[in-house]
């Protein structure tokens, strides 16, 4: 069997090795591709053919959107399967792209969540696989991909992608914005109080719950942190309470500052949740464009 693995660095062809694969359950698959070498026994790289540029990767991915065949990937197949009159089935992970290439180009394709998951054991190893490809080059291939289509606003079909996954995507959007908002409007409120914290504490979330939790920088001393900070920042926390050159706020000042705090770890959590919802439905509707332009 070979599989066809799509990258934001170009595509991949690979060897099955071990055919028992294909009949393994995920936990059995997972440890095959546990390190490099357990990798490179159970698949080997057949052929790979490199993205000239951003424009090629874009053309691909564009063509991942619209479920249609590439004439990139066709020369491909067609030069490394067919010129090669080579019987074997081929793993796709896009049920619409293996139906297309199979109708078009006559290659036996298969696609289930078998081989769904070998083909996640041959990316989570790809670096290993691929001579020469480093895992910097991807992610500056998917980081400048991902950028290129976004300069282009290029829409999703209707067939790929529905409206629930159109939405979710604004609303990150709208909640990174204002959650930038929310977190430097706390920042600088507290920080009238306690300013050392925020150069100690950068990340909103944990800002948040640690400013609520301390309440009255006096405070700061008796109050265990250990659940947010590690022991070293929480002394460091500590240690700049004792010397901060803040000014005194009073119940209600602090009343309103533990409110902002709750709607940024409240809106963070949000934001993560709907993350991984988004993740799971690109993952579930287009896993060939999630991998190629990053999450």
């Amino acid at each position: 069997m070979l599989v066809l693995v799509e990258t934001p660095a170009g595509y991949g062809l690979f060897k099955v090795n071990k055919d028992s694969l294909v009949d393994m359950n995920a936990d059995d698959l997972y440890k095959e591709f546990e390190t490099p070498s357990k990798a490179q026994k159970a698949v080997s790289l057949h052929a790979f053919s490199k993205f000239a540029d951003t424009k090629d990767a874009l053309t691909a991915a564009t063509a991942l959107i619209e479920s249609s065949l590439d004439k990139g990937l066709k020369k491909f197949l067609k030069k490394n399967i067919l010129s090669q009159e080579l019987t074997d089935k081929l793993a796709v992970s896009d049920k619409a792209l293996g139906k297309l290439i199979h109708e078009k180009m006559e290659i036996p394709v298969v696609h289930s969540a078998s081989t769904q998951e070998l083909i996640r054991g041959i990316r989570s190893q790809l670096h290993s696989l691929v001579t020469g490809l480093t895992e910097q080059d991807t992610k500056t291939m998917a980081l400048s991909l991902s950028h290129t289509l976004n300069r282009f606003k290029l829409k999703f079909s209707p067939e790929k992608v529905d409206t629930m996954i159109v939405q979710a995507i604004g609303l990150l959007d709208d909640l990174d914005r204002e959650l930038n908002n929310f977190a430097m409007r706390l920042k600088e409120w507290y920080g009238w109080h306690f300013p050392e914290l925020a150069k100690i504490i950068t990340d909103n979330m944990t800002y948040a719950k640690v400013a609520k939790a301390i309440g009255f920088r006096t405070n700061t001393k008796s109050t265990d942190l250990s659940e947010l900070l590690t022991g070293e920042v929480e002394r460091e926390v500590k240690e700049a309470a004792e010397i901060s050159m803040g000014t005194e706020i009073t119940e209600e000042d602090f009343k309103n500052i533990a409110e902002l705090a709750d709607r940024v770890a409240e809106l963070t959590e949000y934001r993560a949740s709907l993350a991984d919802y988004l993740r799971f439905r690109m993952n579930a509707i287009a896993p060939n464009l999630t991998y190629m332009v990053g999450e």
